[in-house]
């Protein structure tokens, strides 16, 4: 539920002392928070998130949902992500550039998984990380190596970091005008395991929903809003930063009012 995640929240926010990317705010009570009267909260709809990329049959259902949270009181604005598109591109320049990065230091000497077996300090790292990763980090490491590399630098990771400010700065000037946006959290209906895991690129496009609010270094969270061929679909609730209370309150207001999140699929 909606307040489960704000205790679990609360335990895992503010400083740590080990991690320089912790901020030195003051974690707020963000289960009290849920029960305070505020303000009436507007939210902004971005037709970039119901694109043609969005199945009619979730579609349906978000529509349905902020329908719903009208009737409950909550205003409703439109307003415009123009470089939403370009979210997936971005996000899969960054991203693996910084799994390269940082899995370049799973050595087989000082982190990860290691060969017990190498005769030499070569074979060590090779075979160590030959086997102690997987298929999709193996394809991480290398599309990040790839745009991190000379000659390429420039032309992929350092454009993508701009294309990036320009989808934080859309997502601040909607929130100068509204408290949350609401979007789908994925195209469709959840998939087979194993079902596409011959294709990575339509695995990667699973997210294109969800890679904005990432890129911005946004809270987002997803809460269940319906169902499309008996499995769940989830409704995406993104605030502006530490603006998680605000999160919280509306994916409450939703939960207390509809009993998606104790419907199951019938299997």
């Amino acid at each position: 539920t909606v307040e489960d995640a704000t205790a679990v929240l609360e335990v895992m926010a503010g400083v740590d002392e080990n991690d320089a990317t912790t901020l030195p705010e003051i974690v707020p009570n963000y289960n009290l928070d849920l029960k305070k009267n505020n303000k009436k909260l507007t939210i902004g709809i971005a037709d970039q998130y119901f694109s043609d990329d969005l199945k009619k049959e979730t579609k349906n259902v978000i529509q349905e949902a902020i329908k719903k949270l009208e009737e409950l009181g909550v205003e409703i604005k439109k307003i415009s992500l123009p470089h939403t598109k370009y979210s997936m591109p971005v996000y899969y320049i960054i991203t693996p550039s910084e799994v390269s990065s940082n899995l370049s230091r799973f050595d087989g000497v000082r982190y990860g998984f290691s060969d017990k077996q190498a005769k030499n300090l070569s074979q060590l790292y090779t075979e160590s990380r030959g086997q102690g990763f997987g298929a999709e980090p193996k394809r991480r490491i290398m599309l990040g190596t790839y745009a991190l590399s000379s000659g390429y630098y420039d032309a992929y990771y350092l454009k993508a970091q701009k294309v990036r400010t320009k989808i934080k700065q859309d997502f601040e000037k909607a929130f100068a005008k509204v408290d949350a946006i609401i979007a789908p959290t994925s195209p469709h209906e959840a998939f087979k395991i194993g079902e596409k895991s011959n294709d990575p690129l339509q695995l990667y496009l699973e997210d294109i929903f969800v890679a904005g609010a990432s890129l911005a270094g946004l809270p987002a969270m997803s809460i269940p809003a319906g169902f499309v061929n008996n499995l769940p679909i989830g409704m995406q609730i993104i605030c502006n930063k530490l603006e998680e209370s605000t999160m919280f309150k509306l994916g409450n207001l939703f939960e207390q009012n509809t009993d998606f999140h104790k419907q199951k699929p019938n299997i």
